[in-house]
């Protein structure tokens, strides 16, 4: 990024733009055209996440939740997840599912980890019907993990192989699921059988 396109995004940040804002929170999250810091992360994502912007939420929650920028505090991690799950951000739903579950921050809940995930892979399945690559993965990675659904292996190995072929970095998350020569075979052929329902689902909507 030039000097001028960073100069812009910070105006536009301290104005109050709480896209600017979260885009300077990840940027120093990440070291991205900045040296990174994690504080400075952390207080970019709060100016966002006050104005209701979703991925903000998640951000400061996860700092929150790891002690990144922030003393680590489960309590409020879980605040912001709720925020921004309540809003319908699947990424932040899966994460209040996992403070449920391992009672973070909240009462240990295991049905109330699964009715965020199943909200989760709700919103995740629509996606990835329709033929997002990102999505396509968070279905398999929740299927390999057993997260509102019962765990499958083969349907998992299913979901990241078809995310796989418009990205090409997914295949390393595909090739760790363990399967026999037989589950590998049934796979293969479920991963056919998501790919032509895809293809007929983008034909409808028109992509």
């Amino acid at each position: 990024m030039s000097e001028s396109d960073f100069i812009r995004r910070k105006e536009n940040a301290e104005t109050g733009d709480a896209q600017a804002q979260y885009m300077f929170g990840f940027s120093y999250e990440e070291g991205w055209d900045v040296l990174e810091d994690q504080m400075e992360a952390a207080k970019w994502y709060l100016k966002a996440a006050d104005q209701g912007h979703a991925k903000a939420q998640a951000s400061l929650g996860q700092m929150y939740c790891d002690g990144r920028g922030v003393l680590q505090h489960h309590a409020e991690a879980v605040r912001w997840f709720r925020k921004a799950a309540d809003q319908g951000y699947a990424h932040a739903q899966v994460q209040l599912g996992h403070m449920y579950r391992g009672g973070m921050g909240v009462l240990q809940d295991h049905a109330e980890a699964v009715r965020w995930y199943r909200k989760a892979l709700e919103l995740y399945r629509m996606k990835a019907d329709q033929g997002d690559a990102d999505a396509q993965w968070h279905v398999g990675f929740m299927y390999y993990g057993g997260l509102g659904v019962p765990q499958d292996n083969v349907e998992a190995y299913a979901w990241i192989n078809i995310s796989a072929m418009s990205k090409e970095q997914h295949r390393r998350y595909r090739d760790r699921i363990e399967l026999t020569p037989e589950e590998k075979a049934q796979a293969q052929q479920r991963s056919m059988e998501l790919f032509n329902e895809i293809e007929k689902n983008k034909k409808k909507a028109g992509k």
